[in-house]
C-alpha cells in the first residue's frame, strides 16, 4: 500500500502529545499531529480545565454566601446551572482554539483522524467521513491518553449516572448525588455540586479520601468538607447500583453494615483506563502490560523509534507530568536528551476548597522506607496573609530528613494550596535543606510564608506559633 512519508508523528494532542510536537518542531523537526477530536486532549476539553471552570464557580457562591463577613451586605444569590456549565465549555473551546494557534505557529500539521500503528513504521487514519490515509514516519511519539473507568455491567446513560465527561456537559442540577471515588476528581465533583446545593454522599473504599495523599491532610479536608454538608463514607463499597426512570438506588456497605441509598444521579469516579487498545500496538511488537506501555527513562518503547508519553505510561495520571514527558520524548527523538524523567518530584493537586497540593514522601511513605524523620506543622491561623484575606483554614506540613535536613515531603491544605506547591517542588528539586528555605526571606505578608515557617518548626526554631 502506497504512504506519504512523515518525519515525527505524534498520536494524540493531549497536554502530552502537543507539548511534544512543539518541543520537536522547535528542534527542527517536521511534525505532523494526529487527533480525533478537539485539540488539547481530555484535559483542555473534558477534565482540567473546565473543571477548573465549575469549581471557581462554586468559590465564587461560596465567597457570596460569606460577604458579611467582610461587611457587605447582599441580596440572594441564585445559581443558573446551565449558564455556569455554559461557561466552562467556552473555557474549554477558547484554550482548544489556542492550541491549534500554537500548532500553526510552529509548523505542526494537523491530521484529524483515528491513527491504528502498523508494521513497516507506518500508521492508518480514518476520518469522520471513513476516507483512509496511511502515513509512513521515522519517529512516533504514542500520546493517545485515557479514558474513565466504569464498572461491569453499570452503563452510563448521562443523565442519571455519569462520568467527568458526561457530568460536565450536563445542564440539569442534581438534587441528591452519589459520587463514587475520592480521588481527586469525585472530590472536586462532590465540592462543586455540594456548594451549589446539592446533597452529595461521597462513597470511597480506602480508610481516607484522596488516598494517594498525607492521612493527616486528607482527614483535615474531610472534617472541612463534612462540617459544610457533605456526607462522607470511607471504608465503604457499593452494590447493587441500579437506574430506574430518573432514579439511582444502590446499597452502601461498611464492613458489617449496609444501607440503601437513593436519589436522582450518580458520578462514578474510580480511575481511568489507558488508551493503548485498538491502536495496533501488537502490529508494531509493542505488548502493553496491564493497560500500560512500559518505558525507559527516555520515554523509548522496546520497539526503536517509538515512544510513549501521558497516561498510557505508568505513573501518576496528570496533565503536567504528561506535557514533562513529551518534552523529554520530544528531545529523545531529536537525539538531544538531556535530563531524564523524575517521577519522585510530581506535585499532586486537588481543587476543591480548601485546595491539597502536596509533593515527595507522606509520612506513611518515610516509615514504610525506614526513613528517619522530623516533622514541622504550621496551621493557616497562624499566617497573617490567610487571617487578612479571610482564608485561615487549613496546615501546611513538611518533612524532613533527621539528620541533614532535607525535604522529603510537603502536604498542603489552603485554599491557594496549589498556587504554593510549585516553591515545594523546586526545593526538593535542588536536593534543598530546611535550613536554606528557612534562611531564605519570604515577603510579608504571603502565604508564602508558610513554607517558611514550617521549616523552622520542623528544626525546632518555629517564630509565629
Amino acid at each position: 500500500m502506497a504512504s506519504e512519508k512523515k518525519d515525527l508523528i505524534v498520536l494524540g494532542s493531549g497536554p502530552g502529545g502537543y507539548v511534544a510536537a512543539i518541543r520537536a518542531a522547535q528542534l527542527g523537526r517536521s511534525v505532523s499531529i494526529i487527533e480525533k477530536e478537539d485539540l488539547g486532549g481530555v484535559c483542555l476539553n473534558w477534565g482540567c480545565i473546565p473543571s477548573k471552570s465549575l469549581l471557581r464557580a462554586a468559590q465564587l457562591y461560596h465567597d457570596m454566601d460569606r460577604a458579611d463577613e467582610f461587611g457587605f451586605t447582599t441580596s440572594e444569590v441564585k445559581v443558573d446551572f446551565p449558564k455556569v456549565i455554559n461557561r466552562s465549555r467556552d473555557v474549554a473551546g477558547k484554550l482548544s482554539g489556542g492550541v491549534s494557534y500554537l500548532m500553526k505557529k510552529n509548523k505542526v500539521e494537523v491530521i484529524k483522524g483515528t491513527g491504528t500503528l502498523d508494521s513497516g513504521n507506518r500508521i492508518h487514519v480514518r476520518d469522520e467521513a471513513g476516507k483512509s490515509m496511511t502515513y509512513q514516519y521515522a519517529d512516533i511519539i504514542i500520546a493517545t491518553g485515557a479514558r474513565a473507568r466504569t464498572l461491569p455491567g453499570v452503563e452510563i446513560d448521562g443523565d442519571v449516572l455519569h462520568t467527568y465527561r458526561t457530568a460536565l456537559e450536563y445542564r440539569r442540577q442534581p438534587q441528591k448525588l452519589l459520587v463514587i471515588g475520592a480521588g481527586a476528581i469525585g472530590i472536586e465533583f462532590a465540592y462543586f455540586f455540594s456548594t451549589l446545593g446539592t446533597q452529595v454522599t461521597v462513597v470511597e473504599m480506602a480508610p481516607q479520601i484522596l488516598p494517594v495523599e498525607d492521612g493527616e491532610i486528607s482527614k483535615g479536608l474531610e472534617k472541612v468538607l463534612t462540617k459544610r454538608g457533605m456526607t462522607i463514607k470511607t471504608g465503604c463499597s457499593v452494590e447493587d447500583l441500579k437506574v430506574s426512570g430518573k432514579t439511582l438506588t444502590a446499597t452502601l456497605r461498611s464492613g458489617d453494615k449496609s444501607e440503601r441509598w437513593s436519589g436522582d444521579c450518580g458520578l462514578l469516579a474510580i480511575g481511568v483506563v489507558p488508551n493503548t487498545d485498538g491502536i495496533g500496538l501488537e502490529n508494531v511488537g509493542i505488548t502493553p502490560e496491564r493497560g500500560f506501555l512500559m518505558v525507559d527513562e527516555y520515554m523509548r518503547t522496546s520497539v526503536p523509534n517509538h515512544f510513549a508519553i501521558g497516561d498510557i505510561v505508568p505513573g501518576p495520571q496528570l496533565a503536567h507530568k504528561a506535557s514533562h514527558e513529551g518534552i523529554i520524548a520530544a528531545e529523545a527523538a531529536c537525539d538531544q536528551a538531556h535530563t531524564a524523567m523524575d517521577y519522585s518530584n510530581i506535585p499532586s493537586c486537588t481543587y476543591c476548597q480548601p485546595q491539597v497540593a502536596s509533593v515527595g514522601l507522606t509520612e506513611q511513605a518515610c516509615k514504610e522506607k525506614g526513613i528517619e524523620y522530623r516533622i514541622g506543622k504550621i496551621p493557616f491561623s497562624a499566617i497573617g496573609k490567610a487571617i487578612a484575606i479571610g482564608e485561615p483554614e487549613g496546615m501546611i506540613k513538611v518533612i524532613i530528613d533527621k539528620d541533614i535536613g532535607e525535604v522529603l515531603g510537603v502536604h498542603i491544605l489552603h485554599s491557594e494550596a496549589t498556587e504554593l506547591i510549585a516553591e515545594a517542588a523546586i526545593i526538593r528539586s535542588h536536593e534543598g535543606i530546611a535550613a536554606s528555605v528557612k534562611e531564605t526571606i519570604h515577603p510579608h505578608p504571603t502565604l508564602s510564608e508558610s513554607v517558611m515557617e514550617a521549616m523552622a518548626a520542623a528544626l525546632g526554631e518555629p517564630i509565629n506559633f
